[in-house]
């Protein structure tokens, strides 16, 4: 049964209000900030290499959807309506992580870390824990599987009465999603990548889970989600929709990047053999 929900996050009055939105707001500043000093870094370390335009803009794009998903009118819009909060979902978690993933977030600080610094984060993106994050069926569950926990569970309207739990909600999804846009189709490297037509049959299920928890939503089934019927329809709508979308330019993004392995020769000289006749 649906209704409406008490917005108890929003009785901290006006000063509560800009507080959050004005914290958002900084910490993407910094964000931003620190991105465009790595790329000024990179370009003068190595004027011929540089940094490409096309990940900086990537960069600025997703910036611009997280502001546009965490500041007014759009943070009002998701406190009054669930219509509001799955667009806020769909920005953060789905849109904004395509963006900032293309940007190649960590290709561009190993460019500006020295040499040492550098072989100790690449040797943690490839340790024991790394390859576990980072493999694809961890990256669905926590993205596409935290769905059905949050919406057929009590834990969407708990989050809702909580601001401390509205926030780990938001940082969950962006989190969530740059993880599987970087499984995906991430140009950063990343421990053991499956290949192509894995993470193609990983996208699939996605697609499938986004599918499936969208239209339980629209026809009421297993849904927790103390909103009016109307809003809850709506929201279900901008899901399926919305994240076919996201998930399609996923798609496109992994096919740009997909490069085919060079064959390797059947007929290799053995090493025996190079080593003897190569010069002294």
């Amino acid at each position: 049964m649906h209704h409406v929900p008490d917005r108890g996050h929003e009785a901290g009055g006006s000063l509560g209000s800009a507080l959050e939105w004005l914290l958002p707001a900084l910490v993407l500043l910094a964000a931003v900030c620190t991105y465009l000093l790595l790329v000024r870094r990179a370009r003068h370390r190595n004027p011929v290499l540089g940094w490409s335009r096309w990940r900086t803009g990537c960069f600025l794009g997703g910036a611009v959807l997280l502001g546009a998903a965490l500041l007014p009118p759009v943070v009002s819009f998701a406190h009054e309506d669930f219509r509001g909060h799955m667009v806020q979902h769909m920005l953060i978690g789905m849109y904004a992580p395509l963006a900032l993933v293309l940007a190649a977030p960590v290709t561009l600080l190993l460019r500006n870390l020295p040499a040492a610094r550098g072989r100790q984060l690449t040797a943690t993106l490839h340790s024991a824990p790394a390859r576990v994050i980072a493999h694809p069926a961890v990256a669905l569950a926590l993205s596409t599987g935290s769905l059905a926990v949050l919406y057929f569970t009590p834990l969407y309207n708990a989050t809702m009465g909580n601001p401390a739990a509205h926030w780990l909600l938001h940082a969950h999804f962006l989190l969530s999603g740059c993880l599987f846009a970087y499984v995906i189709a991430g140009p950063d490297p990343a421990p053991s990548r499956p290949t192509v037509r894995a993470r193609l049959v990983y996208l699939g299920v996605a697609i499938a889970g986004h599918a499936v928890v969208s239209q339980l939503m629209y026809g009421g089934l297993w849904v927790d989600i103390h909103a009016p019927i109307p809003q809850v329809r709506a929201g279900a709508e901008i899901m399926y929709y919305g994240g076919d979308i996201a998930e399609l330019l996923l798609a496109a993004a992994l096919v740009a990047t997909w490069r085919p392995e060079p064959r390797r020769s059947a007929t290799r000289e053995p090493a025996t053999t190079r080593d003897v006749t190569a010069p002294a």
